[in-house]
């Protein structure tokens, strides 16, 4: 039987050879500078430390402005150079325009079908069209400020009550955040008291939809990191997370279609009293819009635009607009 020296040196050996050999074939495909030590299995893991800023600003000194990774099964380009930068996002657009396809994406964005993760090409385009028109526009987000107005008083008048008191001031923040958000996708607040708020067509949730909303929020969360593990190492409880992820979208999409119907009433009682009550939702925008195109403003859609809504940077683009 081999011994564990014996063992020990063919490793080395193994691993020196397979660093070597994917180096020079590196340079031979005219790739990018990469650090020579790349891992079997984990890549250039083992180089980040915290904060991770710092560690990508120190191999940008040593290699380059254009530097490329390998994070486990996966390659990241790394690109420091604010000019190299624009001519990926600007004249180099399509080729840098997909995204990964990662299981979370695949689960929780009705297969690659919302705007973040869908391929460049029609689709994409119609959906950033509408979400340029019905979100984004000058007209929706000043439409739908006194939201953030209002919001943001009651966040004051909530501090100025418990001004004695110790506040948790990262978890106000937290539910000030998703107040907005829910109330310009469905017009419901999940955090708070209907006093604190002045507008007469605010709803707030009752206690089980908000613990629902609530868990349903830190189970994404959580898959998410989990998911990303997998993405980089597949074989590490891939089955289990995938289980997971499914599950929690059919939880997530049940509350989301909840909201939907729950509008799509609201909607049709307004019209049968002919009070001409403005669509003061994302959700009563885009079903006045399947009113006028049902076939493509589908529910899915709608649901697939609502994902894009509660984005956080789209609500920090809104909230300093």
């Amino acid at each position: 039987m081999m011994d564990m020296a014996t063992l020990f040196v063919y490793l080395l050996a193994f691993l020196f050879l397979h660093i070597t050999i994917k180096h020079f074939l590196n340079r031979i495909r005219n790739l990018p500078p990469s650090p020579f030590l790349c891992l079997p299995i984990i890549g250039h893991f083992y180089l980040f430390k915290q904060p991770i800023h710092r560690t990508l600003a120190g191999l940008s000194n040593r290699y380059g402005p254009i530097l490329l990774l390998q994070f486990g099964r996966r390659r990241v380009l790394v690109v420091s150079s604010p000019e190299i930068a624009q001519e990926c996002l600007a004249k180099k657009d399509i080729i840098f325009a997909n995204r990964p396809r990662l299981l979370f994406a695949k689960h929780m964005s009705y297969n690659f079908t919302s705007l973040f993760w869908a391929p460049h090409g029609d689709k994409w385009r119609n959906l950033r069209r509408i979400a340029s028109l019905e979100m984004l526009s000058t007209h929706r987000v000043h439409m739908l400020s006194f939201i953030r107005q209002e919001e943001v008083k009651s966040l004051v008048r909530h501090l100025y009550r418990n001004q004695d008191q110790m506040v948790d001031m990262r978890a106000a923040f937290v539910e000030l955040t998703l107040n907005i958000m829910t109330r310009t996708i469905a017009g419901k607040r999940y955090y708070g008291e209907s006093s604190t708020i002045s507008g007469t067509n605010t709803v707030v949730a009752d206690a089980e939809e908000v613990k629902r909303f609530g868990e349903i929020i830190e189970e994404t969360n959580r898959l998410g990191r989990e998911s990303e593990i997998r993405d980089f190492f597949p074989w590490m409880g891939c089955k289990r997370v995938e289980k997971e992820l499914m599950e929690c979208q059919r939880k997530r999409d049940s509350l989301m279609q909840g909201l939907v119907d729950e509008q799509r009433a609201k909607m049709e009682r307004s019209d049968d009293n002919e009070s001409g009550e403005r669509k003061n939702n994302l959700i009563q925008v885009l079903l006045s819009l399947q009113d006028k195109d049902p076939d493509y403003y589908d529910d899915e859609l709608i649901k697939s635009l609502m994902l894009v809504a509660s984005h956080p940077l789209v609500h920090s683009y809104l909230f300093y607009c």
